[in-house]
């Protein structure tokens, strides 16, 4: 069974996140979606809302289970004996620092291949920081995120009520 990771600090997850949830789903056996516990990142939600909603979008994939880790990816990797890592890239920017993310990880855990699939077009602008920094001035961030958790961001921010 080739078992591959989606990590992230998917904080909060958005519509472009979900789309390389589905890409890579078809891609492996079975996709553990895991949510970085960095404690350095003055994060907007709680590890566990996010693994929370993230279980929320993807239960419709079979083979997708959401969960968290903390620590080095590498030892997280070979903990779940997963084969891959499965990692989104928006612009040229991001292949030269996930490529050295890439290397070292490969270093740590010889067995591990980390594959990039770029963002569909759409998506290539997004980021979780984007979402927040609109949202936090009321702005509409629909298009960004699943409608599911619009108010939940708008209510992280007081915005709305």
């Amino acid at each position: 069974m080739r078992r591959a990771i989606y990590p992230g600090s998917f904080d909060p997850v958005t519509k472009g996140h979900l789309d390389i949830i589905e890409r890579s789903s078809r891609l492996a056996d079975e996709l553990i979606v895991s949510v970085l516990n960095n404690s350095a990142k003055n994060s907007l939600f709680f590890v566990d809302e996010r693994v929370s909603m993230l279980k929320e979008m993807t239960s419709y994939l079979p083979n997708v289970t959401v969960g968290s880790f903390d620590g080095l990816l590498a030892d997280y990797a070979k903990r779940m004996d997963a084969a891959v890592i499965i990692r989104g890239l928006r612009a040229v920017t991001d292949f030269e620092y996930e490529l050295q993310i890439a290397q070292t990880n490969h270093e740590l855990y010889p067995d591990i291949e980390t594959v990039f699939l770029t963002t569909r077009l759409e998506y290539s602008y997004l980021s979780s920081t984007i979402v927040k920094e609109v949202a936090s001035y009321g702005g509409d961030i629909s298009r960004f995120v699943p409608q599911q958790i619009v108010e939940r961001i708008y209510a992280k921010y007081g915005v709305g009520d």
